[in-house]
C-alpha cells in the first residue's frame, strides 16, 4: 500500500469525540475548499459507526451548503433517527467554524434476499490498456489555467488509479460531444488490514464518485472545467443507491451522463459496475456549472 493511500483510508478512519461525534482531517485540495467526495465519504463512514455491522447503506443523500476549509478539521454529528427490524436511518451534519458545511441522510438495511435484474453493463475497453493520470496530465498542462495544476491533479489522484476510456473533458476543449463520460477506477493498492471490510469500500466509491460526474454536463458544451477557466463549478446535491457488493481496489466502470443543463446547474446520473458487470452503485449530482461572469 502506497502512502497516498494510507493517508486516505486514515482519513476514512474518523476520530470519535463523543457519543454520535466524530472528527476527520482533509487532504489538500487542488482548490482552496474540500473535496466534495471526502466529506461525503467521511460522513457516511460517521453513519456507519453507529449502526449494528450486519447493516450496511443502501443509499444516501446529500447536500453541499458551504465551501470546506481544507485547514480544518471537520466535526460530524449523527442523528440516530429510526432502528427498525430490517432498516435503520441516520441524519449526519458536518460542521466547521461553528457553521454546517455539509448534510447527509442514509439508510441502511440488513441482507436479505429477493428479486434481482439489472441493467447490462456498458460496452468499455479494457483498463489496462487506457492511459494513467500520469501519462494524460502533463500533455495537457499548458491549458490549464496554471501549469502547476496538472502535477496538483496526480498528487491528487495518486490514492486512485483513475484512467478515461475517452478524452476527458480538459482535452477537447470548444468541441462539443455526447454528453457522456466513462472512466475505469481502482484503489492505487490492495486495500488491507482493518481496513479491509465492506463499508470502507462502499465510502472508497463515495470518495471517487465526486470526481468525474459532472464531466458529462462539460463534454456537451465542449468545456474543459475549472482546470482552464471557463467553467465555475461545485457540487449542490450528491445521491448514491447501493445496490451491490464491491471491492474499491478492484477496476471498477464509472459510466455517467447528462440529461440536462439550465440555469447555471447540471444534472448527471452515473452507473458503477464491477468489472465482471454487476451493477453496484447508482448515483445523480446536481452542480453549479457556470460560465465565469465578467
Amino acid at each position: 500500500m502506497n502512502d497516498t493511500l494510507s493517508y486516505l483510508l486514515d482519513l476514512l478512519d474518523l476520530e470519535r469525540i463523543e457519543q454520535d461525534i466524530y472528527r476527520g482531517d482533509s487532504h489538500p485540495s487542488v482548490i482552496p475548499r474540500v473535496f466534495g467526495g471526502q466529506v461525503a465519504a467521511q460522513a457516511l463512514v460517521a453513519a456507519c459507526r453507529t449502526v449494528p455491522d450486519d447493516r450496511l447503506p443502501h443509499s444516501l443523500h446529500s447536500y453541499f451548503l458551504r465551501p470546506g476549509d481544507p485547514g480544518a478539521p471537520i466535526v460530524y454529528n449523527v442523528d440516530r433517527i429510526r432502528d427498525g427490524r430490517s432498516f435503520a436511518t441516520r441524519r449526519v451534519v458536518a460542521v466547521q467554524h461553528g457553521q454546517p458545511i455539509f448534510h447527509l441522510s442514509a439508510s441502511f438495511q440488513a441482507f436479505e434476499e429477493g428479486l434481482e435484474h439489472q441493467e447490462p453493463m456498458p460496452d468499455a475497453p479494457d483498463p489496462e490498456t487506457l492511459p494513467t493520470a500520469a501519462e494524460t496530465l502533463p500533455k495537457y498542462a499548458d491549458s490549464f489555467v496554471h501549469p502547476a495544476v496538472a502535477e496538483l491533479l496526480m498528487e491528487a489522484r495518486r490514492a486512485v488509479d483513475l484512467r478515461y476510456v475517452a478524452e476527458p473533458p480538459y482535452a477537447t476543449v470548444g468541441e462539443p460531444r455526447e454528453p457522456r463520460s466513462q472512466v475505469w477506477f481502482r484503489t492505487s493498492g490492495p486495500v488491507t488490514g482493518v481496513h479491509d471490510n465492506p463499508v470502507v469500500h462502499l465510502c472508497l466509491a463515495t470518495y471517487v464518485s465526486d470526481m468525474t460526474l459532472l464531466d458529462s454536463v462539460l463534454l456537451a458544451h465542449g468545456r474543459g472545467g475549472w482546470t482552464v477557466g471557463d467553467v465555475v463549478g461545485a457540487s449542490l446535491d450528491h445521491a448514491m443507491w447501493f445496490h451491490r457488493p464491491l471491492r474499491a481496489d478492484e477496476w471498477l466502470l464509472y459510466d455517467t451522463e447528462s440529461p440536462t443543463s439550465q440555469g447555471g446547474r447540471g444534472l448527471a446520473r452515473g452507473r458503477i459496475f464491477t468489472r465482471d458487470g454487476k451493477l453496484a452503485v447508482s448515483v445523480i449530482q446536481e452542480g453549479v456549472v457556470r460560465v465565469p461572469r465578467d
